[in-house]
């Protein structure tokens, strides 16, 4: 018989080879860049991509406070979390979380609410997506303390 054989190869965690990108988050839509930086975080545009492990990038994400959103859409969306309490549903929109990054000292390191809720919506559900989510700096500033890591910088608008 006189057939080809083709294997699909999946990779261990034990083989990723992991890199550290910076994105620069100026004039870029949030939707779209938070798309993008989701499927770099999976790492979907890795040939060796495996969904059941952490094959993607660390992503550091700068300039955060100057992302913008199209059409109404900073004072009309809204996000809804849920405390745990009875009648602990909170509603923020997109400028209620942007205040927050700022109130937070995001430029020192912390996490930046609504980027971190756009992200993780497109994050699969389950442990794997709350590991994936560790992988992403925010800053809202273009300075940022992983310069030990050697990132490269890479343009965002040139990836599908």
């Amino acid at each position: 018989m006189n057939t080809l054989s083709y294997k699909t190869v999946s990779i261990r965690k034990e083989d990723v080879q992991k890199e550290w990108v910076v994105v620069d988050a100026t004039d870029q839509v949030l939707g779209r860049l938070c798309a993008k930086v989701a499927k770099i975080l999976r790492g979907k545009y890795k040939p060796s991509f495996t969904p059941h492990v952490d094959c993607g990038d660390n992503v550091i994400i700068i300039n955060a406070d100057k992302v913008k959103l199209t059409g109404k859409k900073w004072d009309d969306r809204t996000y809804v979390s849920y405390t745990g309490y009875p009648g602990g549903q909170r509603y923020a929109t997109p400028a209620i979380l942007q205040k927050k990054s700022e109130n937070k000292n995001i430029s020192k390191g912390g996490k930046h609410p609504l980027f971190l809720h756009v992200i993780k919506g497109m994050l699969p559900k389950n442990k794997l997506g709350a590991k994936i989510l560790n992988n992403v700096f925010i800053y809202n500033g273009p300075d940022h303390p992983h310069e030990a890591q050697q990132p490269k910088l890479i343009d965002i608008n040139k990836l599908k």
